[in-house]
């Protein structure tokens, strides 16, 4: 969790909301990722998103069957049916997301019985400092408004 924490703090420093996560294979970081919505002007621009692209592509495979990733916040409708459709094996998050978690919080796509693939989800990983960043982010942005 501490890598995908600093991916996290690449998107704060770019003023993108800090979300950061990496995919682990055999025990070594095969993908890395970080929100980059403002930057690229894409709404699927998700740390996840761009982490699961990145991983399918040094597997050459669309299938990340005995991969695990790590990210800073439960991970949104979007990025659950990702990881469900490239049958993720595990994923582990900082902070729960009240608003939009799509993996308990609201919804729990990751573990819906409808669906063909299951991942074993693992909460609260590192919670304070990614809750914390989140924090500092959005108190920031309402300086600047103020």
């Amino acid at each position: 969790m501490q890598e995908a924490l600093k991916e996290a703090v690449k998107a704060f420093r770019e003023d993108e909301v800090p979300v950061g996560g990496v995919i682990v294979y055999k025990d070594k970081i095969i993908a890395r990722g970080y929100n980059q919505i403002e930057r690229l002007k894409d709404p699927t621009a998700h740390a996840e998103m761009i982490a699961i692209t990145s991983a399918a592509s040094y597997l050459g495979t669309k299938w990340l069957n005995g991969v695990s990733l790590y990210v800073t916040i439960e991970p949104c409708s979007m990025c659950a049916g990702a990881m469900v459709l490239a049958r993720i094996e595990n994923l582990f998050f900082g902070a729960s997301d009240p608003k939009t978690g799509a993996c308990g919080s609201i919804v729990n796509i990751a573990n819906h019985k409808k669906l063909n693939h299951r991942i074993k989800v693992t909460k609260g990983i590192l919670e304070s400092e990614c809750s914390a960043l989140l924090k500092e982010f959005f108190k920031q942005k309402r300086k600047k408004l103020n």
